[in-house]
């Protein structure tokens, strides 16, 4: 079969408006500062990967075979919540967008954002093991069967269910990657456990002796493989690379954590 672009306006248009600002204050704030300045070419970088594997899952042909494969649908999920949500978190958006928006809007949105009510709410939410937990909730109620079949004839479900996995995803490592270096050791626990509990949930649809979803994998007949075959091969999908990411991130997280300076030597800066 051949899969059509999403042209969804609910999609697109966020995702447009989202690229228009974010180049707007990158240009703003390296015409100030200088290119690379204040906003680094790799956070740049970041935003823009970010943004890409949003593309990609959400308005390429990947989310129109999403709907008739289980293979590809998986693949979708693992872009949002395993490239795209730790690119954007690397990236640290928000400054910029912000120097997208007049001048006169930012007092206010910085003191709403601190008001007490939302500042609890995103420390609450970025807290490491509120952010592991939510964020694994989010992908074992979605891969109970009758939901996720439920979201293939219900265009709200399958919105819903996006949206959570990315956001969940977004809270997750934010947590982990925009904290200081002598805190990745905790990060590397919570990266590791989230790529436990997923593997888990990978291995079990890859070794489960039926299908587990019925209309996701209907449609695996038109492109040569069987029902059972499709979900094995989402669930491996989830348990091997998507597994692979967790563990290169983990290491990374890791090998900083361990290559930190001294506290003593931290100190010692700090007095100079």
């Amino acid at each position: 079969m051949n899969a059509a672009w999403e042209l969804d306006p609910a999609v697109a248009l966020p995702l447009a408006i989202s690229l228009l600002l974010y180049g707007f204050g990158l240009s703003r704030l390296w015409r100030r500062a200088g290119a690379g300045r204040s906003v680094t070419r790799a956070q740049a970088a970041c935003f823009a990967g970010g943004w890409l594997a949003l593309f990609v899952a959400l308005v390429s042909p990947l989310h129109e075979y999403g709907e008739h494969l289980f293979v590809a649908h998986m693949i979708e999920h693992e872009v949002l919540t395993a490239v795209a949500a730790p690119l954007l978190a690397l990236s640290r958006p928000i400054g910029v967008f912000l120097h997208a928006l007049p001048r006169s809007w930012r007092p206010a949105l910085v003191g709403w954002a601190h008001a007490p009510p939302i500042a609890a709410a995103w420390t609450f939410l970025t807290a490491p093991l509120v952010a592991t937990v939510l964020h694994g909730i989010a992908i074992w109620v979605w891969h109970v069967p009758a939901l996720l079949d439920a979201t293939l004839t219900n265009e709200m479900l399958h919105r819903l269910q996006h949206m959570s996995f990315l956001v969940t995803a977004l809270f997750f490592w934010w947590a982990i990657l925009r904290r200081p270096a002598a805190d990745y050791g905790l990060g590397t626990v919570h990266v590791f456990a989230t790529m436990i509990h997923t593997g888990l949930l990978g291995a079990l649809l890859t070794l489960a002796p039926h299908v587990l979803y019925p209309l996701q994998t209907a449609d695996a007949p038109l492109f040569g493989l069987k029902p059972l075959e499709d979900q094995q091969l989402a669930g491996l999908f989830m348990w091997v690379p998507g597994g692979a990411i967790y563990l290169c991130a983990g290491l990374w997280l890791l090998g900083r954590w361990l290559v930190r300076p001294p506290l003593s030597r931290i100190g010692n800066d700090c007095r100079a």
